[in-house]
This record gives C-alpha cells, sequence and structure tokens, in this order.
C-alpha cells in the first residue's frame, strides 16, 4: 500500500506541475502581430503595394496583408495600429496608415480588408492623407522596411475622433498604451 500511495502521489504532482507548467507558459505567451503571408522581414508582395496611377513607383494593387493577433495585456479594450516606411521621404518617414478605435474583440483582419474604408477601425491622417492602409510605393533602388505596429490601449475603442495623424494619436496614448507588437516588411520597387 505505500508504494501504491507513493506513486500515486507522485503521478498526482507530476500531473499538477504538467498543468502549472501549461498554465505558467501560456501566461507568459508575448503579444504578438502575424501575417499568414508575411514572415517577419520578408518582402511584402508586389500586390500590397499602392496603385496610385500618376506615381511610377506605385507598381501594385493596394491590397493589404492579412494581419492577425493574439495574447493582447491585461485591461486592453482596444487597438491602434500603424504602418510606417521610416526610410521614405530621404529618411523623414512616411506615415502609410494609421487606424485605431479598433474593439478588443477584433483579433485580425483579412486580406485586403483594409484597402478602403472598414467599419473595424477608426481612420486616422497617413501622410498622403488617407484614412485607410496605403500599400510601398518606393523608389528604384534599396529596400525600404515597412513596420506594422500593433498598440493595446485601455481606451473605449469610440473614444478618439477620426483624422489623427500618427504624432496626434501617439498624444491621445499617452498613458493609456498597455503594450505593442510589431511587424516587419520589405519592400523594393521590381
Amino acid at each position: 500500500m505505500p508504494g501504491t500511495v507513493r506513486r500515486i502521489l507522485i503521478a498526482g504532482a507530476g500531473a499538477l506541475a504538467l498543468v502549472w507548467a501549461a498554465g505558467a507558459a501560456q501566461a507568459a505567451d508575448p503579444f504578438k502581430l502575424t501575417s499568414s503571408t508575411l514572415e517577419d522581414n520578408a518582402p511584402l508582395a508586389v500586390k500590397n503595394a499602392g496603385n496610385n496611377k500618376q506615381n511610377p513607383n506605385c507598381v501594385g494593387e493596394n491590397v493589404s496583408p492579412p494581419l492577425a493577433w493574439s495574447n493582447p495585456p491585461a485591461g486592453t479594450t482596444s487597438y491602434a495600429l500603424l504602418m510606417v516606411d521610416p526610410e521614405g521621404r530621404g529618411g523623414l518617414g512616411v506615415v502609410h496608415w494609421v487606424a485605431y478605435g479598433i474593439p478588443a474583440s477584433v483579433t485580425g483582419f483579412a486580406e485586403g480588408e483594409v484597402s478602403g474604408p472598414s467599419d473595424k477601425y477608426v481612420g486616422g491622417k497617413s501622410t498622403p492623407g488617407l484614412a485607410h492602409y496605403f500599400g510601398p510605393c518606393t523608389p528604384a533602388g534599396d529596400w525600404h522596411h515597412y513596420t506594422f505596429t500593433l498598440i493595446a490601449t485601455d481606451l473605449d475603442p469610440k473614444a478618439l475622433e477620426p483624422g489623427l495623424t500618427r504624432d496626434q494619436l501617439f498624444e491621445k496614448l499617452n498613458g493609456h498604451a498597455k503594450g505593442a507588437a510589431g511587424l516587419i516588411g520589405r519592400f523594393r520597387r521590381p
């Protein structure tokens, strides 16, 4: 009997350790932004590039890549999402997309879903003056990096007015940001 009790206690302790380890691993999972068509620091597809016919550097179809996120920080009630090319405009940067007021219940956008206005977010104001995704229009030559940054906030999704620039949004998010996740795509005109 003592051997049987010992085996049961050891098995029970082992099972508890596995449950605890699984819970600890789950709790430690990072806030993450991913795409099913874009690995971090990999090239964006040509179709993801902008399509302004007056600009010869806009060689794509302006199809936004699919984006998904998981494991938001505790207390997240909404998200903001930006896409920035830090090398654009000779190093001054180009803000390609400013979106915010994304409810915490939203866990991603399908391919092409944010290539135009959407009811899933409040549109800000990008460098080209748009309120939705606008893909790369990279000049010939070097690669540019397109940084997607997802910011978890404790703001109500309807708290901010439309049309905020990146800098205006950052002012409003000061003290309300819970954490961020990022993904980088690269693009060079073919």
